[in-house]
């Protein structure tokens, strides 16, 4: 359609809608949708004219209109847990199911290259590490390590680190994906050879109730924090009808928004190592325990929860 043809077929729509006062917010919405569909395609088919100028500062105040007044809920920082996050992780849903494949791929790597080399665990987790963990062994108190530290100092040592790892490994996602999908694979082989150690030690099932109190929300998160990684990464490489800006923006937004969600979790998970997986000979049940309502807790909240929710709302609307 040639540019004269289009302005004559929308010019008295544009000019009600630009001397509009006082619509209803309805109303304003919808003309807002109807003025970006038109500025979309002046924007393809007449990028440099003024008409395109014209209907991006209509669009521009017309957004104001809608947006201006709008006032932000008491209760936005309950909100974002109840809501938003969970809305995330659903509509991201494959990320997050792409960064636990490689986390698993990697945990696999790392137990059979400790099987099958000798020297690998001693590669991935220092000698020092492997020394101490052996002489604790033989001192009958295998997991010593978690009680070498005060309980304060080890919470807020081991909560900042994580929370670092979490930024790191969402950040590197900018790398096309790469950067985080790498992350995921160093702490997954890490985890692997560690955990595999112990099972060679025949302390396998004694090491799962006592680390996993803590690695349940621990890992979950990191792998979470990958998944934030990959929706920045893939939000550069595949923008899809966004222009790559507004698609990085888009994606920045929503990773970030994952990593923050994550603090709390991480911080829980910090508590648990220092002041409760020390009491390395706590009842079995209370470990079950522990161990799995934070497994429960992480797929319901994932997986589970935001279903319900969009369900919710589909139905309100």
């Amino acid at each position: 359609m040639r540019e004269a043809l289009f302005v004559k077929q929308n010019s008295e729509k544009w000019q009600h809608y630009d001397s509009m006062q006082q619509a209803n917010p309805d109303d304003v919405a919808n003309q807002f949708i109807e003025i970006t569909n038109d500025l979309a395609y002046s924007k393809t088919f007449y990028p440099n004219s003024k008409t395109t100028a014209y209907l991006n500062g209509l669009a521009a105040k017309l957004h104001q209109s809608v947006y201006k007044n709008k006032k932000e809920k008491s209760n936005r920082f309950i909100h974002f847990w109840k809501t938003e996050l969970p809305l995330i992780f659903l509509a991201h849903r494959k990320q997050v199911f792409y960064a636990l494949f490689f986390f698993l791929v990697s945990c696999a790597i790392g137990a059979l290259s400790a099987k099958y080399d000798d020297t690998f665990v001693r590669l991935i987790m220092g000698d020092g590490y492997v020394n101490m963990t052996n002489e604790n062994i033989a001192k009958g108190d295998p997991f010593g390590v978690y009680k070498q530290d005060n309980e304060f100092m080890m919470f807020l040592k081991i909560g900042s680190n994580n929370i670092f790892v979490a930024l790191y490994t969402f950040v590197l996602g900018i790398l096309f994906s790469f950067g985080s999908i790498v992350s995921l694979f160093r702490n997954g082989i890490m985890l692997g050879s560690f955990q595999y150690f112990f099972f060679s030690k025949g302390l396998g099932f004694q090491s799962v109730l006592v680390i996993w109190i803590h690695g349940t929300l621990e890992i979950s998160a990191i792998v979470l924090a990958g998944a934030a990684g990959l929706i920045l990464g893939n939000s550069f490489l595949f923008p899809k009808t966004y222009t790559r800006m507004a698609s990085i923006q888009k994606g920045a937004k929503d990773g970030l928004k994952i990593v923050i969600g994550l603090i709390p979790i991480f911080i829980v998970a910090a508590f648990f190592e220092s002041f409760v997986t020390r009491h390395t000979e706590m009842p079995l049940g209370l470990s079950m325990l522990i161990l799995l309502s934070s497994a429960a807790f992480m797929i319901w909240y994932v997986f589970i929860y935001p279903i319900k929710i969009q369900r919710k709302q589909v139905t309100l609307d």
